[in-house]
């Protein structure tokens, strides 16, 4: 099936105002994670640091924007409830924050998602609906017509996406306190909300920085809708092929995109291979726990470096740890 391309509307960006007003909202919820140095991963040339979003309480950066979303509801819109599509880490955010503020929740989410993470979100207390690949984006809008819920997409949503940009302030003010004059940030890229957000921190706050997406070889609709100019969809049965499950979105959001056509350099591809061989060596050397999805950025350091920016330091955003246990012993046992 050839990619379907259509052009979007455009939209107002997300900017220092809105990124700031979620940083004040999220603060006393969202952990501010810190900057890891990887002298493991130092190759002469260029320097590694790790933003370990798998700290977060959900174990992935999906909270920052699930709760900024929901900390700005109104009282109306908080009494209806919401709902939320995800393959886990949006709906385990959705329901943390759901629980924390004393909002209702409904989440839809594949029935390919791993297990791991609808049980974690079940145990946050949200309503779990497990339907086909194909049902998870369609679903959430009838809920709303039928229940009047307020929708919270995992990506394409200024709210969401400003949440997401507090990685980015984070990035940038971190690293002026270690005196590392940053290069490159490295970001995943499924949906677009959080390469939107950090991209959008970044530009305002570190001029001449660069930011670069990685998605797998085999979910690549964002580089080829960046390269193109044209927003592109791959089908289900192509972006469910890769064992990043986070990144299996099969298009950009709109809102996302024309964030990225702003302010991305460029979105560069990974393995299969080299997300396996990134989980174990963020394991075994950064002592970090990455699920496929959020070891992309540090693979692109490790083994895609002729694609990416020449010289200087590299920020990778390890954006979530769910990895189902059974997964992270067979990739450490390779």
């Amino acid at each position: 099936m050839a990619p379907q391309r259509t052009e979007p509307e455009r939209t107002a960006l997300v900017g220092p105002a809105e990124l700031e007003q979620a940083r004040q909202r999220i603060a006393g919820t969202v952990v501010r994670t810190p900057l890891l140095p990887c002298p493991w991963a130092d190759d002469g040339q260029h320097t590694l640091l790790l933003k370990p979003e798998n700290l977060q309480p959900t174990g992935a950066f999906k909270l920052r924007g699930a709760f900024n979303r929901l900390a700005a509801l109104t009282p109306e819109e908080a009494a209806r409830g919401v709902v939320a599509q995800s393959s886990g880490n949006h709906a385990q955010a959705v329901a943390y924050a759901a629980r924390r503020l004393g909002v209702r929740a409904v989440v839809v989410m594949p029935d390919t998602s791993p297990a791991v993470k609808v049980d974690a979100t079940r145990a946050y207390g949200a309503e779990v609906l497990v339907v086909p690949p194909e049902e998870r984006d369609t679903l959430p809008p009838r809920l709303v017509a039928e229940h009047g819920y307020v929708h919270v997409p995992p990506y394409d949503d200024p709210y969401v996406i400003a949440g997401q940009g507090t990685v980015g302030l984070e990035i940038a003010e971190d690293a002026a306190a270690l005196g590392a004059a940053v290069d490159t940030v490295l970001v995943p890229v499924s949906g677009g909300g959080l390469i939107s957000g950090v991209a959008a921190a970044v530009k305002h706050t570190m001029p001449g920085v660069k930011v670069v997406g990685v998605e797998p070889e085999l979910a690549a609709d964002a580089r080829e809708s960046l390269r193109t100019g044209a927003l592109v969809a791959w089908p289900v049965d192509r972006t469910y092929r890769t064992l990043a499950d986070g990144l299996r979105t099969t298009s950009l959001g709109r809102l996302p995109f024309e964030h990225v056509r702003a302010y991305v350099d460029d979105i560069v591809t990974v393995t299969e291979d080299e997300i396996r061989q990134a989980v174990a060596v963020l394991a075994r050397r950064a002592r970090t726990v990455a699920e496929p999805s959020g070891a992309v950025a540090a693979a692109a350091h490790l083994f895609r470096g002729a694609d990416l920016p020449p010289g200087g330091t590299r920020v990778a955003v390890v954006s979530g740890g769910n990895v189902d246990p059974r997964l992270l012993a067979e990739l450490l046992a390779a």
